[in-house]
């Protein structure tokens, strides 16, 4: 961002971005004036909470860390199946031929499977480092898919708020895939937060 001469900015991240957002505000506090994350707790949150309910419900976390190939040639064989597990079909949002065309891709495949590496490795070493000694200054919206796993789980605003210094919440009717699923009630929360 300095590169393009913005030396302070509002950032929004879903899943993964999101998390690369929230480290952003930590480690960059003068640059982030405001952010936004989507469908998410921190990484470190996550994990430290881990039971058996979300073995089972994310499994996933766990597969995707394994070493490579493993995980990558187990996806491979049905990339579709695997990422479209819950039944999502293409009415349910309009990048779904997106996703279908990276869900096939190799490098993609590893990609995603890389990401999950660092979730339990060095993200989670990081939030365990900063847990407590360090918090987001800037005003944090967080948001949520009222159909999706955050609210049957966590109390997201109350663990932001372990992170944050001003926190607010807004749960929208949707999945996981909050701007797929519900671009313009995604894109109004976000334009009231950062207007």
């Amino acid at each position: 961002m300095a590169r393009f001469e913005y030396e302070k900015f509002f950032v929004a991240g879903h899943d993964r971005g999101g998390r690369c957002a929230y480290r952003l505000a930590i480690d960059s506090p003068a640059a982030v004036s405001k952010l936004a994350v989507l469908d998410i707790v921190p990484t470190g949150d996550t994990l430290r909470r881990a039971d058996w309910r979300f073995g089972m419900g994310y499994w996933h976390w766990f597969f995707l860390a394994q070493a490579h190939p493993l995980p990558e040639r187990m996806i491979s064989a049905d990339p579709i199946a695997f990422l479209f597990r819950h039944g999502q079909g293409a009415s349910d949002f309009e990048a779904y031929e997106d996703y279908l065309q990276n869900a096939r891709d190799p490098a993609a495949i590893h990609a995603m499977c890389e990401d999950y590496r660092a979730a339990v490795s060095v993200d989670f070493q990081q939030d365990q480092a900063d847990r407590g000694t360090r918090k987001i200054g800037c005003p944090t919206l967080v948001m949520w898919g009222n159909k999706g796993v955050i609210p049957k789980w966590y109390d997201a605003v109350s663990i932001w708020k372990e992170w944050a210094s001003d926190v607010r919440g807004e749960e929208i009717d949707s999945g996981h895939m909050l701007a797929e699923e519900a671009p313009d009630a995604t894109y109004e929360a976000l334009r009231k937060f950062f207007g």
